[in-house]
C-alpha cells in the first residue's frame, strides 16, 4: 500500500477502536483523526472542508434536532397519545398503540426525542396498571429505532443516502415508478409492531387515564410540520435543503428563546462533531483508493446475482451496525456498494436500499447499540429496574429480525 493508504487505514482503525471502547468522547476521536489526516498530508484541508464534509447533512441533522427539542416540550404528542389511549381498555393494546405512536413520531424526528416525548406517558401507564416499566420503555426504544428508513429525515443514514442519490422527500415513498424504501419500510415496521402482541399478551390489566389534558403549545408543532413540508418542496422550488435545516433550527431557537441557551447546551454536539469528522475519515479511505480495494474483494467473493448481493448487504449491515455506529458505516459503505454493483454489472439501487435497512436496524438489537436504547435503559435504572442484556434481546432480536426480513423480502419482490 502507498503511504497515504497506510496512514488513512491506520488512523481510521485507531479511531474506530477508540469509538468502540467508549472511553473517549466520539467528537474528540473524529475531529482529532480528521486533523491528523490533514496534518500528515493524506487529505488537503481544502478537500476535507469543501469536498468531503457534507454540510447539507449536518444542517438538516442539526436543525431538526433543535426542532425536535422544541416539539418535545410542546405537549402535543403526549396529548395525542392520551386521547388515543382513552379509547383502549386493555394494557397490551395500549402498549402497542403507544409503541406505534412512538414509531410515527420518530419517523420525523430524532429517535431519542421520540422516546423522550413518550416516556412520561409510558411511566404513567405502568404506574396506573401496576405493571413493570421494562416492556414499556424497551418497547418504546425499539419502536423508535425501527423507522430509520421510513422517511429521509428519520435517521442520519437515511438522510445521507437520500442526499447522495439526489432523492426528494417523496422519492422515499415512490421512486422510479415503484414503491420506495419508505413504503417498504412501513410494511416491515407494521409487521414488527404486530409481533409485540405476542410478548405483551399477558398484559391484560384495565386502566384509566388522567382526565386533565396536558398543557400544549402549538408553535413548535407548526414549525415541525412546516419544516417537513419545506423539506418536501425544496427541490421543486430550487432551494438547497441544507438551508431548510438552518432555517428551522434558527426558528426553533427563536420560538423557545427563553430556553435557547439550554437547548444549545443540551444539543448533541458530540454526535454532530463525530459525524463531521467521520466524513473526513471515510473520505480519506475513498480518495486513497482503499474503498475500491474493498469493493474488489467483495466482488471477487463469488456473489454475482442481485439477490445474493442484496442479502449479503442486508445482513452484514445488521451485524456490523450492532457494534459499529451507523453513521460512519453508512458513509463508508455507500461508495463500496456502488463499486461492487459496477464491478458485477447490477443496479446499485436495491443494494443501497438493503445496506441502509440493515444499518438502520442492527443497532436495535442490544441495549447499547442505539442511543435511544441507552436512554431508555437509563430511565429504567433510575426507576430501580435492573436491565439484563438477555431480557432486552428477547424483545429486540425477534422484533428487529421480523422488520428487516419483511423489508428484505419486499426489496427482492419489488426491485430485483
Amino acid at each position: 500500500m502507498t503511504y497515504a493508504q497506510t496512514a488513512a487505514l491506520a488512523i481510521f482503525a485507531v479511531a474506530y477502536g477508540l469509538a468502540l471502547a467508549r472511553k473517549v468522547k466520539l467528537a474528540t476521536i473524529a475531529v482529532v483523526g480528521a486533523g491528523a489526516l490533514i496534518a500528515l498530508g493524506v487529505v488537503p484541508w481544502r478537500v476535507a472542508l469543501f469536498e468531503l464534509i457534507d454540510f447539507d447533512v449536518l444542517a438538516i441533522y442539526g436543525g431538526f434536532l433543535l426542532v425536535s427539542s422544541a416539539f418535545s416540550e410542546s405537549g402535543i404528542p403526549r396529548l395525542l397519545a392520551i386521547n388515543i389511549l382513552r379509547r383502549v381498555h386493555r394494557e397490551k393494546y395500549a402498549l402497542v398503540i403507544l409503541c406505534s405512536i412512538t414509531a410515527l413520531v420518530s419517523a420525523f424526528m430524532h429517535n431519542v426525542g421520540a422516546v423522550l416525548i413518550m416516556a412520561p406517558v409510558a411511566i404513567e401507564l405502568a404506574r396506573i396498571t401496576r405493571t413493570s416499566l421494562f416492556p414499556y420503555l424497551v418497547g418504546l426504544a425499539i419502536s423508535s429505532n425501527a423507522v430509520t428508513t421510513v422517511t429521509m429525515v428519520a435517521d442520519p443514514p437515511a438522510l445521507i443516502l437520500a442526499l447522495d442519490m439526489g432523492m426528494q422527500f417523496f422519492d422515499f415513498f415512490w421512486y422510479q415508478g415503484r414503491p420506495g424504501l419508505g413504503t417498504l419500510s412501513i410494511a416491515g415496521v407494521g409487521m414488527a409492531l404486530l409481533f409485540l402482541l405476542i410478548p405483551f399478551r399477558h398484559l391484560n390489566a384495565r386502566f384509566d387515564l388522567p382526565s386533565d389534558p396536558p398543557p400544549v403549545r402549538y408553535g413548535a408543532a407548526l414549525l415541525f410540520g412546516g419544516g417537513v413540508i419545506a423539506l418536501a418542496l425544496a427541490p421543486y422550488l430550487g432551494i438547497r435543503i441544507g438551508l431548510i435545516g438552518l432555517a428551522v433550527g434558527g426558528l426553533a431557537l427563536l420560538l423557545e428563546s427563553r430556553r435557547a441557551g439550554a437547548m444549545l447546551r443540551e444539543f448533541d454536539w458530540d454526535s454532530f462533531l463525530f459525524i463531521t469528522g467521520t466524513f473526513v475519515l471515510v473520505g480519506a479511505l475513498e480518495t486513497t483508493g482503499l474503498l475500491e480495494r474493498l469493493a474488489a474483494i467483495i466482488g471477487a467473493s463469488g456473489l454475482r446475482s442481485p439477490a445474493a448481493l442484496t442479502g449479503f448487504f442486508v445482513w452484514i449491515s445488521v451485524a456490523a451496525s450492532a457494534v459499529v455506529d451507523n453513521v460512519p458505516y453508512t458513509i463508508l459503505m455507500i461508495p463500496v456498494v456502488r463499486m461492487v454493483a459496477a464491478q458485477v454489472g447490477v443496479s446499485a439501487l436495491p443494494l443501497l436500499y438493503a445496506m441502509v435497512v440493515g444499518t438502520g436496524s442492527g443497532g436495535n438489537i442490544t441495549p447499547v447499540g442505539a442511543t435511544a436504547n441507552v436512554f431508555a435503559c437509563g430511565i429504567l435504572e433510575k426507576q430501580g429496574h435492573r436491565v439484563r442484556t438477555l431480557d432486552f434481546m428477547k424483545l429486540s432480536v425477534p422484533f428487529t429480525l421480523i422488520a428487516v426480513a419483511t423489508i428484505h423480502l419486499l426489496i427482492w419482490l419489488v426491485w430485483l
